[in-house]
This record gives structure tokens, C-alpha cells and sequence, in this order.
């Protein structure tokens, strides 16, 4: 009896990894954070759950599929060779069905409860992640800008739930999510620049080292410098916002520059990819609370 319970404890919990839990959470931050950027204090927490549970459900459809599209890959890297579609855990066919589910209760909760430009913009994350970023990843460099676009969708999708139109706003949050992602890759790229390489997947740490890739990742933090700045500029949000966001990518700069210096380029992209994280969720807060700071 006991065995039997285990087994599908493990099976469960082999289902629920597939669907790449911690990308979900991140996406979910943000999605909540546009959210409340475009309320101005009045939530409506109905609208916000069925947009957060949409989306979750939504990305994981993505992540399944991704998983399926990469199980070849992911058997030759150390961090992936044990996923449950390299392993055998899961079935192929179970797997496609399971994406199918997610995707259609995640876009059936959007169509229901949100609008029909917070579904079209769900449908361009599913698209540009399972498609463009599933074939560009593994031909050419620029994998990861394609990659970008998936990942400033939650982001925007908040804001036009509450909105409900695509404005200069949207535009610029997208631009903001896409350079933040950069960075962030980059980082993930060095630390783990064997594995990439081993599964021959041609990203810039691989394709050009990780000297290049450090000039990259400086380069990327400069303009999500700028544009973080820009919606304090162009008066969507406070001097609070600006003040610390400004302290923050200081530090992040900092960090950057520090790592042309650095021997250890292993903990150099660790760093990098745990500022990143920070940055994500202070930028997430802050413009989550703007509407009631100064």
C-alpha cells in the first residue's frame, strides 16, 4: 500500500516539474506586477486570479511542449538528464495531452474572465517560446533575443488585463522585460557553458566565449538602465521608483564591470544571474506599489 501511494506521489510530482514550476513563479511575478501597475490601487481580485491562473496554466503547457521538443538535448546535459520525458517516467503521448489540457484550461480562463488582447498576447508567449525559440535556439546565436519575447509577455498580458488596450505603457514594460532577460541568460550561459556546449546548443558564451559574453552582459544591464528609468521620465511612475531602480542597476553595473576582472568565471555568472533575480523582484514591487508612493 505504502509502495503503491509513493509511486504516485512520484509520478504527481514528475508531472508537476515538467511544467518548469520556477518559470512559472517568475512569470507569474510579473504578470501580477503590470497588473497592479495598470490598477492604480483598485484590484479586482477576480480579474487577477483567473489572469494569474491562466497564465500559469498557459506557461506550463509551454514548458511541457518545450520539454518534449528538447528531450534529445536535455539527455546530454548534466542538469536536464533526468527529466521525466528523457527517463521515461513520462510518455511522449501522455505528455502531449497534458500540454494540451494546461493550454486550453489556461487560455479558456483568459477568454473567459480577461480580454481578447490579454488571449492574443497569451497565445504570442505559447507561439514565440514552443516555436521561434524552440527552432532558433538550436541554429543560431540569437536564440536567446528570440527567447526574450516569451518571456516579456506575463508582464505586458497584466497590464492589458486591467487596461485592455496596447499603449505606449505596454510597449515600453515589453522592452523592459525583454533587455532584463539578456542578461539573466547570459549569466545562465556562462556558469553552465560546458553543458551548452556539450549538447551543442550555439549560445553567445559558447559561440563567442565568455569574454564576449561579459561585454554582452554589461551592455544589456546599460539599456535596462535606460529603460527602467524611461517610465519614471515619461511619468508612469514616481521619484521613489526612479530613485531606487537607479540604486539598483548601479549595483548591478557594478557587479558587471567587477567581472572582467574576475578569474572564477563560474561564480562571476552565478552572481550575475542572482542580481538579476533580485532586480526582477524589486522592479516587480516597485511599480506594483508606485500608485501609492510618492
Amino acid at each position: 500500500m505504502y509502495t503503491c501511494v509513493k509511486m504516485k506521489q512520484n509520478k504527481i510530482k514528475a508531472y508537476y516539474k515538467l511544467t518548469k514550476p520556477g518559470i512559472i513563479r517568475g512569470n507569474l511575478m510579473t504578470a501580477a506586477a503590470g497588473f497592479f501597475l495598470a490598477s492604480k490601487g483598485y484590484f479586482d481580485w477576480a480579474l487577477l486570479l483567473a489572469l494569474l491562473g491562466g497564465i500559469a496554466l498557459i506557461i506550463g503547457s509551454a514548458c511541457v511542449f518545450n520539454n518534449y521538443i528538447d528531450r534529445d538535448i536535455d539527455k546530454k546535459m548534466k542538469r536536464t538528464k533526468d527529466r521525466a520525458l528523457v527517463t521515461g517516467e513520462i510518455s511522449v503521448n501522455s505528455a502531449i495531452n497534458y500540454a494540451i489540457l494546461l493550454g486550453v484550461l489556461g487560455f479558456w480562463l483568459l477568454a473567459e474572465y480577461t480580454n481578447a488582447l490579454t488571449v492574443g498576447i497569451g497565445l504570442i508567449g505559447i507561439f514565440s517560446y514552443v516555436v521561434l525559440y524552440g527552432y532558433y535556439k538550436r541554429r543560431s546565436v540569437h536564440g536567446t533575443l528570440v527567447g526574450s519575447i516569451s518571456g516579456a509577455t506575463s508582464l505586458v498580458a497584466g497590464y492589458c488585463a486591467v487596461s485592455g488596450r496596447f499603449d505606449k505603457l505596454a510597449l515600453l514594460l515589453f522592452i523592459v522585460m525583454a533587455i532584463w532577460q539578456m542578461p539573466h541568460f547570459y549569466a545562465i550561459g556562462t556558469y553552465r557553458q560546458k553543458d551548452y556546449a556539450k549538447a551543442g546548443l550555439p549560445i553567445l558564451p559558447v559561440v563567442k566565449g565568455i569574454p564576449a559574453a561579459k561585454k554582452y552582459i554589461l551592455g544589456y544591464i546599460t539599456l535596462y538602465a535606460i529603460s527602467v528609468s524611461l517610465l519614471s521620465v515619461l511619468g508612469y511612475t514616481g521619484y521613489t521608483y526612479r530613485l531606487v531602480m537607479l540604486v539598483v542597476c548601479i549595483l548591478w553595473l557594478r557587479l558587471a564591470v567587477k567581472g572582467f576582472s574576475s578569474k572564477d568565471d563560474i561564480k562571476y555568472g552565478h552572481q550575475i544571474f542572482g542580481f538579476s533575480l533580485l532586480t526582477l523582484l524589486i522592479f516587480s514591487l516597485m511599480i506594483s506599489i508606485d500608485h501609492f508612493l510618492p
